[in-house]
């Protein structure tokens, strides 16, 4: 079971608050699961742990999310339901049930990769969310659906394919594995954009753009934890 407590990380200060507009009541499913943009409109922190069992498999990944301050203003009031200015067990239980639905088409917004290869991922059993210092946190588990061992490369990231949503990890140690094998050399890739549109002009076509439930964008964009793992590792 997911503890709040035991998994959000030291996020310090906070995060700058940015701007974000999305009327209307069914706010936050747009803001989830809204078209191909240019930029992005709701802004998250994001931690991701991955766990390896005994067999040196990887058994979870554990994801955290904190969105900034006026998406989650936004979310208060859209789910606020008896107007007390916080939101109860219930009206929480609506967000986090909101966001899976949201999310579903978009693999949680979950990138995993075994030597290139993309490696299907159970469906979270549920999201949970919570209202911590006027911030939404959005927090679930994921399993591989088949076993996934640490052997050669193994790439796990987070990216909204839509652009609509900007998660990011602010500190590398924000993407990190817990009992990872000795075998293993663990390191954060951040793309810088420019060079990965430069790199890819000739995949990156309308159509492309235009599908955001590819992954492929994903694959070119998003930070990501890398794990390098063999006899030469």
């Amino acid at each position: 079971m997911i503890k709040t407590a035991q998994i959000i990380p030291p996020w310090g200060e906070g995060m700058p608050s940015r701007k974000l507009i999305i009327p209307g009541a069914a706010a936050v499913l747009a803001a989830f699961a809204g078209p191909a943009l240019s930029h992005p409109h709701v802004f998250a922190e994001a931690r991701l742990d991955v766990t390896v069992d005994e067999s040196g498999n990887v058994a979870t990944l554990h994801h955290v999310w904190r969105f900034d301050d006026l998406f989650s203003s936004t979310v208060l009031v859209e789910f606020d339901k008896n107007k007390d200015m916080k939101l109860d067990a219930d009206e929480l239980n609506d967000v986090s049930e909101t966001v899976y639905a949201s999310l579903a088409d978009y693999g949680y917004f979950q990138i995993v990769t075994h030597n290139g290869k993309d490696v299907a991922m159970q469906a979270p059993e549920r999201l949970i969310a919570d209202f911590v210092d006027n911030q939404l946190i959005i927090l679930f588990e994921s399993k591989p659906e088949k076993p996934l061992p640490l052997e050669g490369t193994v790439d796990f990231g987070v990216y909204d394919p839509t652009f609509y949503t900007a998660i990011d990890f602010t500190e590398d140690e924000y993407l990190a594995v817990k009992a990872m094998p000795a075998s293993c050399k663990r390191s954060v890739v951040r793309p810088d954009a420019d060079e990965a549109i430069a790199q890819n002009q000739d995949m990156l076509t309308d159509a492309f753009f235009n599908d955001p439930t590819g992954n492929d964008m994903s694959k070119i964009f998003a930070t990501r934890l890398e794990l390098n793992c063999g006899k030469d590792s």
